[in-house]
């Protein structure tokens, strides 16, 4: 047989190998979070699906639903759970009535400082309580962050713990944060985070709480006149997967996001400390008057007699163990 006609039937051959070969099929997860794309959330959630999908050569993609179109943090977790959404950033605020464990780390005044508190999460403490989600039918990938929370209100500067006495603050559904919160005085007013905007416009509440990220992107500013730097409860995050999902993955593919989870909560830390850096002359310029000092100890001493509570139902160790960490 000629050469050429050799080489134009393995030219052949090749091609209808290629065209014969199985072609992976692309798997679109849903990934939500409440605050908007351009937010720490949406930061980490960019990373956690660009890094899936270099990581299993784009047989795995997302489609991103951020400013609550899927819901509250309540919803979206439930979702998760149920299967009908694939992913979720997602505060311990709403976390905790899923799975009670977490709310240890919803206890006011228990860190020091970010380096504590990432320390925490990212030891033995903190990896214990992602695989204790298990159990919940959630998997926690890895601790991604809020940051600190701090006070607005529409009514007055708040100096001291005494400042905060009498006003309507909404909260998150979080007891650990609402027994903290009345030992300030303030009346805790729960409410899913799509309706705290209008609900600060209209004066359904006088205030809210929330980190400086949150508040930049959820432009609280245009309705909330004053600004305490009480950093009263550290908020963390954490990126969890449906079981569903997890239990179809193989062990490379896990592997593959789990590390794209850690490089998010890496990449969702940074965005903290950078608006954490800046937002504040931000929030100011936008026409928010900040107490930037105000007497944490005044609000330290308040919320000493709620510590007894907290010892009952998470264990005086556990909660000594935290404190701990250096």
């Amino acid at each position: 047989m000629p050469q050429t006609t050799v080489a134009r039937l393995s030219t052949l051959a090749l091609l209808a190998a290629t065209t014969l070969a199985p072609v992976a099929a692309q798997t679109v997860l849903k990934i939500g979070y409440t605050p908007v794309r351009d937010s720490h959330y949406g930061v980490g959630a960019n990373v956690f699906c660009d890094e899936i999908a270099k990581g299993t050569a784009n047989r795995y993609s997302c489609q991103h639903f951020p400013n609550s179109a899927l819901g509250g943090e309540r919803e979206q977790i439930e979702a998760v759970q149920l299967g009908t959404q694939d992913l979720t950033n997602v505060s311990t605020g709403a976390l905790g009535n899923f799975v009670p464990e977490v709310k240890v780390v919803d206890i006011p005044f228990l860190f020091r400082d970010y380096d504590h508190a990432r320390k925490v999460l990212d030891g033995a403490i903190g990896q214990d309580l992602l695989k204790k989600m298990q159990a919940k039918g959630l998997i926690g990938l890895a601790w991604g962050e809020n940051g600190f929370r701090h006070m607005t209100n529409n009514k007055r500067a708040i100096n001291q713990a005494g400042d905060a006495a009498g006003l309507k603050m909404r909260t998150m559904e979080n007891k650990v944060h609402m027994a903290g919160y009345k030992t300030f005085g303030i009346l805790p007013t729960p409410m899913a985070f799509p309706e705290l905007f209008t609900a600060l416009q209209q004066g359904t509440v006088d205030g809210q709480e929330n980190p400086i990220p949150v508040i930049l992107s959820a432009k609280f500013s245009q309705v909330q006149k004053h600004l305490s730097l009480t950093g009263h409860v550290y908020s963390p995050a954490v990126i969890l997967i449906t079981p569903k999902v997890w239990t179809q993955l193989s062990d490379a593919d896990k592997k593959v996001f789990t590390s794209a989870a850690v490089a998010a909560a890496a990449a969702q830390r940074k965005r903290v400390n950078d608006d954490e850096a800046n937002g504040i002359a931000q929030l100011k310029k936008d026409g928010m008057q900040v107490v930037e000092k105000p007497d944490g100890e005044s609000f330290r001493k308040a919320v000493a007699p709620a510590y007894a509570e907290f010892a009952k139902e998470f264990g005086a160790d556990r909660i000594a163990a935290i404190q701990a960490v250096k």
